[in-house]
């Protein structure tokens, strides 16, 4: 009897323990020739920012969607055929939408911000890229990208 709620107990929690989890894949239908990223910042503005780079190779049709990278997520821009660059911008947010007021119906509007939900446990040097394949989401994972010198890509900014 104890073994059955023990195998019980355990069949649960491992169910349990997977629900949260994303499953990466393996084999992806294309190459990962090389994976960079390098900060930018914008002289005049004083922007600053993160790209990722990624060359790949093998494409067939598939349509990339998000790059997920230091607990930042944003838009894949396709470059040509089989180049993949994604811009973060690290600056702060500017508080300009936020009303300060002594009477707080006025400051009623002010949005609540949010927590940041990353999907993702990733080290700093690994990403995720999303990409839709028939139809299907599908999440492939990026280890080991390569810190690059800033001036050697600033012409992709």
């Amino acid at each position: 009897m104890k073994t059955i709620k023990f195998l019980l107990a355990l069949t649960i929690i491992l169910n349990f323990s997977q629900c949260g989890s994303t499953n990466f894949e393996t084999n992806p239908p294309f190459e990962i020739e090389s994976a960079v990223y390098y900060s930018w910042t914008e002289v005049q503005s004083g922007i600053r920012g993160l790209n990722v780079v990624i060359q790949l190779k093998g494409i067939t049709s598939i349509e990339f969607d998000t790059c997920y990278f230091r607990k930042r997520s944003t838009k894949i821009e396709v470059k040509g055929s089989s180049l993949l660059i994604t811009k973060f911008t690290t600056s702060p947010k500017n508080v300009t939408d936020i009303i300060f007021h002594s009477d707080p119906i006025k400051e009623f509007k002010n949005k609540i911000s949010e927590p940041n939900k990353f999907p993702f446990k990733l080290k700093g040097n690994e990403a995720v890229l999303s990409y839709l394949l028939n139809g299907e989401k599908r999440y492939v994972k990026i280890k080991g990208l390569k810190k690059r010198n800033t001036n050697s890509f600033t012409k992709l900014q």
